[in-house]
């Protein structure tokens, strides 16, 4: 086995590329290419094909984050191969019979059909001009935002940046920037403090806050605190941001539209569908009573 490992590792990171690429990477002869029933390993008699591999690969992508690179396509065939021996292992001490294994084995075949179904709704959905027009108008209520433009000078402790506010009070809010440039410990010192502009959901959650509520030409009055320190925030400007182009949008009101579709496909299956419940497990919630 360790010695068929070995061998395999390479060829069928190789074949993977080709398959994945939907091009003949192997060879310049398209006969070459290896197809998804191509017969990639066969483990203890049973063979396993290359598109049984390419969905277990695919999946450990999603999950991993990990990059269509050949050593990462190394990796997932040997944790394929050991999910093979296993699985075998499994059969042989049949497993397979156990109630607990087969509830498991339902459940997740429940799972691949519920997804294959809500997958091919949305594939077959082509969203028209009108549908797309209409994603738009919703699109362009969810992409209203203000900005900020600010300023802010970061310390250490909750008493320098009391000091610095009381230097600004002084110079009636003048001077914010010398006085960043002096002060500030954080990145944007140089610059006496510039943030440029940006959008609150941007910022941790006290920064935001704090900046949510202030007007244009204001200071904080009290130090805010963050997990980088304190600091003293000056709002210089605010702006609503523009929603991209309708055009500029089309990509995401497509997924929108498709997205939609699909709720309304799993919405009328369940109303649709005839439900016989056993009261003695399940008890659903009665509706509050309307007056």
């Amino acid at each position: 086995m360790k010695a068929a490992l070995m061998k395999a590792a390479v060829p069928v990171s190789l074949m993977l590329s080709a398959a994945l690429a939907g091009a003949p990477a192997l060879a310049e002869d398209k006969a070459a290419t290896p197809g998804p029933d191509t017969v990639m390993a066969t483990v203890n008699g049973t063979p396993y094909t290359l598109d049984l591999f390419r969905v277990f690969y695919t999946e450990r992508m999603q999950q991993t984050g990990g990059q269509n690179t050949p050593a990462f396509q190394e990796q997932a065939f040997n944790e394929f191969l050991s999910m093979v021996v296993a699985a075998q292992q499994a059969q042989k001490q049949e497993l397979d019979k156990n109630h607990e294994v087969q509830t498991a084995l339902e459940l997740q075949r429940l799972m691949i059909l519920s997804n294959a179904a809500l997958q091919t709704v949305a594939k077959d959905t082509v969203p028209t001009e009108d549908d797309l027009k209409q994603a738009y108008e919703q699109f362009k209520e969810q992409a209203k935002r203000t900005e900020y433009k600010a300023r802010h000078i970061l310390v250490d402790s909750k008493e320098k940046a009391e000091a610095l506010i009381k230097k600004l009070d002084k110079a009636k809010g003048k001077g914010f920037e010398k006085l960043a440039k002096e002060n500030s410990t954080g990145p944007t010192a140089e610059k006496g403090g510039d943030l440029g502009w940006f959008d609150a959901r941007q910022m941790v959650k006290p920064f935001s806050d704090a900046i949510s509520t202030m007007k244009p030409g204001t200071y904080t009055k009290e130090p805010v605190q963050t997990q980088f320190g304190w600091h003293v925030i000056l709002l210089e400007d605010t702006r609503t941001a523009e929603p991209p182009s309708f055009d500029e949008a089309k990509p995401t009101l497509e997924a929108m539209v498709k997205r939609q579709k699909v709720a309304d496909a799993l919405s009328t299956w369940r109303k649709d569908a005839k439900v016989d419940l056993n009261n003695e497990v399940v008890k659903l919630k009665e509706e509050p009573k309307k007056d």
